[in-house]
């Protein structure tokens, strides 16, 4: 079976975009078209001015896929390339305030684990687990959420309460 190449140029997709809601197909083949995906997604959240992590359905790619990066403000930290990410147990609720590249207009108060333990492939798809906390755990959560067709706005326990809007930048 032939594998198909990812796009050579991806584009934010913006809720209420339908493949947001869409459970990412688990990825069954591994190989260059794998890492030129990969390396565009990395691309594409070097861009974004505050981004942490994205998915590949975040860049309309059916894909389970992603990226946590939280070296922006953690340097000691180094990306996680997520494929088919799975998080098998969380412990300690958080409060998270979040944003989305794909929502870009507001931030949300909601909980999250503290803690979480993640079973998922490498790019040669070689099973991988660890744990994760703090930072990197919230981002971990929020990214597998997107492969489950999951917003942060999903997990708000009042939208009148805790969705806010971003205010106007200025110029």
């Amino acid at each position: 079976m032939k594998q198909r190449r990812p796009p050579q140029h991806f584009t934010i997709r913006y809720f209420p975009d339908a493949c947001l809601r869409t459970k990412a197909k688990e990825v069954v083949e591994y190989g260059e078209p794998l890492r030129q995906l990969v390396a565009r997604m990395t691309a594409v959240l070097k861009q974004q001015k505050h981004g942490i992590g994205i998915a590949a359905p975040q860049l309309g790619i059916d894909q389970a896929v992603a990226i946590v990066d939280v070296s922006s403000r953690m340097p000691q930290k180094k990306p996680l390339i997520l494929i088919n990410p799975k998080v098998i147990s969380g412990d300690g609720l958080i409060p998270s305030k979040e944003g989305c590249m794909s929502v870009p207009d507001y931030t949300g108060l909601l909980q999250r684990y503290r803690a979480v333990n993640l079973r998922w492939r490498n790019l040669e798809g070689a099973l991988m687990s660890n744990s994760y906390e703090g930072l990197e755990a919230v981002c971990i959560q929020h990214e597998v959420d997107h492969l489950n067709g999951i917003l942060f706005i999903d997990r708000i326990a009042s939208l009148k309460r805790d969705l806010i809007p971003r205010s106007p930048k200025r110029g």
